[in-house]
Order: structure tokens, then sequence, then C-alpha cells
């Protein structure tokens, strides 16, 4: 079979933080709506349509995208054709055990991914705040061999400082901590170690492969972090399941610059010079702990200047 004739889904994970009913539940599950630390601020949350934008240029430059799954926790955004073919919402009741529900940690949700119906056996992982920013093929995903090419910066995740934090109870940030833990995780089961950090974009996965991870390779890890309902340290990060790929053949490494994938701080960077000086094929627009209410606010006309044109998806 083609590689451009094999079937990819696309998923997104969305929340409203803005939503009254959703802040109650979180209120009542974790005590307090968010905080300023690294894993619980308002920026985890707060939904400022990004979605919508990440649609319009998905529409735009990855078409040959099959269907596009949105997993929710009972929510919907108000501009959605939920009409659409190629739309289908998922309910994180859905996917996820009644057990750990409420949940309100973006790592164990995604631990569940692989159980959405009639999901392809190949997909792309998205956050709403992830935009396609060129015209992008299959290959630029997967290989030739139909295995997904696993991205990472080349910034060094020095096996040496980081253990010695690590083990010596130092503290890492804890996307960090988590990422590291992942990656000596594989060196302990596999005798591989990548030092290269997640791109902190779109990412492909094989979905024989993701189940294998969550439900044999990592098992004991998963059942440990689902119980959190927000972030925590010592949660599993997805990432482990790409170096999982990796050192059993099953994925392609690639090495890559601020030309192919983009992490745009919010708090830090000017948007459009950024795009202007590195022209992305991909770009986060990260929110953080760090972020003020006018840096956001400068987020919707940015925006509309990439992606003007409505998309098929909106109403």
């Amino acid at each position: 079979m083609n590689l451009h004739d094999r079937l990819t889904d696309l998923v997104y994970l969305w929340v409203n933080g803005s939503d009254p009913v959703w802040q109650e539940k979180k209120r009542l599950f974790t005590g307090q709506l968010s905080d300023n630390s690294e894993q619980n601020n308002l920026g985890r949350y707060i939904s400022n349509d990004e979605l919508k934008y990440a649609l319009r240029s998905a529409e735009k430059n990855v078409p040959w995208i099959r269907k596009i799954y949105i997993v929710t926790d009972n929510q919907k955004p108000e501009w959605l054709d939920e009409t659409h073919p190629k739309i289908q919402l998922v309910d994180h009741t859905e996917i996820m055990p009644a057990q750990i529900l409420p949940c309100f940690n973006s790592s164990v949700i995604e631990y569940f991914i692989h159980k959405i119906p009639g999901l392809s056996d190949r997909f792309l992982l998205s956050n709403d705040d992830l935009f396609f920013n060129a015209s992008l093929s299959p290959d630029f995903f997967f290989h030739n061999d139909g295995y997904p090419i696993v991205r990472l910066k080349r910034k060094p995740f020095g096996k040496w400082h980081y253990r010695l934090k690590f083990l010596t109870g130092k503290k890492l940030g804890q996307y960090a901590h988590k990422v590291y833990k992942g990656a000596l995780t594989i060196e302990s089961k596999f005798g591989k170690y990548y030092s290269g950090v997640p791109h902190h974009n779109v990412d492909a996965y094989s979905k024989p492969d993701y189940t294998e991870a969550m439900e044999k390779i990592f098992a004991s890890e998963v059942e440990q972090s689902q119980v959190n309902r927000i972030r925590t340290y010592g949660d599993l990060h997805r990432s482990a399941f790409s170096y999982y790929a990796l050192a059993i053949g099953h994925a392609h490494l690639k090495y890559v610059g601020r030309g192919e994938s983009s992490r745009i701080l919010i708090h830090r960077h000017d948007f459009m010079k950024y795009i202007n000086t590195y022209h992305p094929k991909l770009f986060c627009l990260n929110d953080s702990q760090r972020v003020k209410t006018e840096q956001r606010e400068k987020i919707i006309p940015f925006l509309e200047l990439l992606f003007p044109e409505k998309s098929a998806y909106e109403k």
C-alpha cells in the first residue's frame, strides 16, 4: 500500500476552562480551579479559541487527514459543526475508566487515546495550541515503511546531569522530570537512552505500538499515574511511548530545529516576528504560569492573521 493511501486520523485534546460547570467540577475534585504552579496553572485550561484556528490550519495544510477526533470532558466548542463527517467528539467516559474520572491531567488522558472507537492504525496527536504552518504530506510524519517519525530537539537531555538531580532529589521542572523518567525507564527496559527532548508539537504514532506501550510495557507506570487528577511529579509522559517505538525499531528518529518545529512562548516572544524569522512548519503557541491576561489578548488577532479563512468545521 502506498504511504499516501494509508488512513491517518488526527486527535486533539480540548478543554474549555471558562465553562462554569467544568470549573465547579474541578474545584470539587481538586480543591481549587488553578494555582500558579507549572502543573496546575490557568494556562493549562483556559480556552482562547485556539482549536478553531488549529482546525483551520489542519484543513488548509493536511487535508489528507481522514477523521478528526476531539477528546473532551462533556464539552463542545459552540462554533463547531459537529455534523461534519470528518469531526467526531469523544467524551472521556468513552475511553477512560470510570474510577479515575473526572480527570484534568492531560498526560493521563493521553494514556487512553488508542481506545477511541474507529481510530486509524496510525494517527497524529495534537493539542489545541499546536498548528500546521505549511502544506505537509504524510511522509512528513511517517516513513515510507509506515512507521512514525519521532521528532526530538538536539538540546541534550544529558543523562548524567539529569540523573544526578533525579537520584539526589534535586528538583527538576515537572515536565522535565516526567520526560526524563520515561527516558530512564526505556534505558532500564531496553538498554537504550535517548538524550533529545520532545519537540513539543504534533506527534505521529502507530496505534498497535501505542497500545502495546500503554497496556504492557508501561502498565505499572500507567496504573500508578492514572489516579492523579492533575499533573503530578512522577507521572509518565507519552514521550516514553515514542522512545519505546524507537527502541524496538518501529520509528525513525529525526532531530529538528526551529524551522521545522517551533515553540512560541506567549510570555516572551513576538509571535509574528518569530514566524517570519523561522518559518516553522509546525508551531506551538505555549501558554504557561508566566503569561498575563494582556499577553493572551494578542493570541486571537495573531491567529486571525495566519488563518483568516473559516474552515468547513465551523458553523
